[in-house]
C-alpha cells in the first residue's frame, strides 16, 4: 500500500492492482503481528497514524543491556503502539481515495496470477514469489509474542527492551489501556522457534509478569537486507526485501520506505535505481549487523562467556543511534 500510494501521488495514470489472499484488508488473522510500535520523525511522517490507528503514545523508553539500565524520554508523542489492523484499514482507504483497485480473496500461487508490467512483492518473509522462484534467502530469526490482557506490568506510553547475549532480546510493549493489555515477545537468532515459548514464560516468571493471555503471534523474522531486492520486473519490499533493522527487529518503517522508494522508481520508469537507493539507506546497518551476528556465532561455539560484552555494547550503540 506504501508503494501504491507512492505511484499514484507521482503519476495517476498509472494502473495500480493491489492483491490480498484474505477476504478482508488488516482484520484477518495476519493484521496483529509482532510489537507494533512506529515512529513519525523525519522521513517516517508521512504515515502519521490517525487517532483510531494507534493505542498510545510513547514518551518513555528504557533498555536493558547486561547489567546497565538506559533510559529515553521525550514530553511530545511521535512514537506509537500502533492499532496495527486499524492502521492498515488507514492505508487501505488512501490508495483507494488516489484511485488503486484492491483486490481480496487472492491468493498468489503462482506467477502467472499476477498480471502487470512491474509487480511488487510484499508478502513477507518467507516471500511468496522468491518460494516460487527458488531464489536466494536472507539471514532469518525467530520471534514468539504474547499479548496478556489485565497484565500487572501496564504502562501505557513505556516500552521496555531487554538485551541478552544470544543476539537477540524480549520487549514488553503497552496495547490496548482498555483491556491493560501488553506485548511480551522474544526474538532470537540463535534458537529454533519450538524452545521460544519455554523461553518467555521463563522470563515472565522471572520478572514476575502475569496477565491472561488473549492472542499469541510470531514467526520468521527478516534480518536485514533479503536479496535479491529486485528480479526481472520484480520489486521485493517490507520483510520480502529490505527486512528489519538487525538489532532491533523494527521492521514497519522499513516497509513503508521500501515501499515508497519502489513507488518512486516505478513513477520514474526507472526500477534499476530501486537496489540502489535502498543500499544507500540501509547497507551500513545491514553490513555492520550481519558482520557481528558471525563473528558472535563463532565465538559463542567457542565459548558463550567471550560473546556477551561485545553483543551487550553494541546493542548499547545501536540503541543510541537508532532510537
Amino acid at each position: 500500500m506504501s508503494a501504491a500510494m507512492s505511484i499514484k501521488k507521482r503519476d495517476s495514470s498509472i494502473k495500480v492492482t493491489i492483491y490480498e489472499k484474505h477476504k478482508i484488508i488488516g482484520y484477518n488473522s495476519e493484521g496483529r503481528r509482532c510489537a507494533e510500535a512506529h515512529s513519525i520523525e523525519e522521513e517516517w511522517c508521512k504515515w502519521i497514524p490517525e487517532k483510531s490507528s494507534y493505542f498510545n503514545n510513547i514518551l518513555e523508553a528504557e533498555s536493558i543491556v547486561g547489567n546497565k539500565v538506559y533510559k529515553f524520554q521525550r514530553e511530545i508523542g511521535t512514537a506509537y503502539i500502533l492499532n496495527r489492523q486499524e492502521f492498515i484499514c488507514q492505508l487501505a482507504r488512501e490508495v483507494e481515495r488516489l484511485g488503486v483497485e484492491i483486490k481480496t480473496n487472492k491468493k498468489i500461487k503462482t506467477l502467472s496470477d499476477l498480471e502487470g508490467d512491474i509487480i511488487v512483492d510484499a508478502s513477507g518473509c518467507p516471500s511468496t514469489l522468491k518460494s516460487i522462484l527458488n531464489l536466494k534467502k536472507g539471514t532469518t530469526s525467530y520471534s514468539y509474542q504474547q499479548t496478556l490482557e489485565e497484565a500487572n506490568c501496564f504502562n501505557a506510553n513505556k516500552i521496555k527492551i531487554i538485551h541478552i547475549g544470544e543476539y537477540g532480546y524480549f520487549w514488553i510493549f503497552p496495547r490496548n489501556p482498555e483491556k491493560r493489555e501488553v506485548n511480551v515477545g522474544v526474538g532470537l537468532i540463535s534458537k529454533g522457534k519450538s524452545n521460544l515459548k519455554n523461553i518467555l514464560e521463563n522470563f515472565k516468571k522471572e520478572n514476575g509478569i502475569s496477565g491472561k493471555v488473549n492472542h499469541v503471534t510470531g514467526g520468521l523474522i527478516p534480518i536485514g537486507l533479503q536479496r535479491p531486492l529486485i528480479y526481472r520486473n520484480i520489486i521485493f519490499v517490507g520483510d520480502a526485501g529490505i527486512g528489519t533493522f538487525p538489532f532491533t527487529g523494527q521492521g514497519i518503517y522499513r516497509a513503508l520506505i521500501s515501499g515508497d522508494v519502489a513507488g518512486q522508481c516505478i513513477a520514474d520508469g526507472k526500477i534499476k535505481n530501486y537496489s540502489h537507493i535502498i543500499n544507500k539507506m540501509f547497507i551500513k546497518w545491514d553490513t555492520i549487523g550481519k558482520t557481528i551476528y558471525h563473528i558472535n556465532k563463532v565465538f559463542r561455539e567457542i565459548n558463550p562467556s567471550l560473546v556477551l560484552w561485545t553483543l551487550n555494547e553494541f546493542s548499547k550503540m545501536s540503541r543510541m543511534l537508532h532510537l
